[in-house]
C-alpha cells in the first residue's frame, strides 16, 4: 500500500515533485493490488505526462481506474518522500500528444533522444518492429 497521500487543493499539488528525475506511478489492479513503477515525468502548467508503450501494463490498470499515486523516487524505485494522489487518463488527442512530447523531450533532452534510439536498434537487430508510444496524463485531485 502507498504512503499516505498529501491532500492537495491548487493547481500546484504537483510542484514537489517538479525538481525530480524520476517519479514512483503507483498504479491499481482490479483486485486492488498497488503496482508501482518508476517512470520519466514531465509538468505541463500542473498537468504530469508519461509516456510508456501502449501495451504496458499500467496502462491497463489505468484504463480500469484512474486513481494513482506519485512520489519522487530514484531510477530503481526507492521512494524519496511523500506520495500525491492524482487522477490518470490515457491522452487520445494527437494536440495533447505532442504537448506530453514536448514537454518530456524538454525535460529529458538527449538522454530520451538516445534512448528511443536505442530501443529502435534493439527492435531492429531482433526483427521486430518498435512498440507504439502511449502518453498518460495525471491531474491532481481535488477536496471539494
Amino acid at each position: 500500500m502507498p504512503p499516505t497521500p498529501y491532500r492537495y487543493t491548487h493547481p500546484k499539488a504537483f510542484a514537489d515533485l517538479a525538481g525530480e528525475t524520476y517519479i514512483n506511478l503507483t498504479t491499481f489492479r482490479k483486485n486492488g493490488v498497488a503496482v508501482a513503477t518508476p517512470v520519466w515525468f514531465a509538468d505541463r502548467e500542473g498537468t504530469l505526462y508519461v509516456e510508456t508503450g501502449v501495451n504496458a501494463g499500467k496502462v491497463k490498470r489505468i484504463r480500469h481506474t484512474s486513481r494513482v499515486f506519485l512520489a519522487p523516487c530514484t531510477i530503481s524505485g526507492k521512494v524519496k518522500g511523500p506520495a500525491v494522489e492524482g487522477r490518470a487518463r490515457l491522452v487520445d488527442s494527437v494536440e495533447e500528444q505532442y504537448v506530453a512530447k514536448g514537454a518530456l523531450q524538454r525535460k529529458y533532452g538527449l538522454r530520451r533522444q538516445l534512448y528511443y534510439a536505442l530501443l529502435t536498434a534493439l527492435a531492429w537487430l531482433g526483427r521486430r518492429s518498435t512498440e507504439p508510444i502511449q502518453y498518460i496524463a495525471i491531474e491532481p485531485t481535488y477536496i471539494a
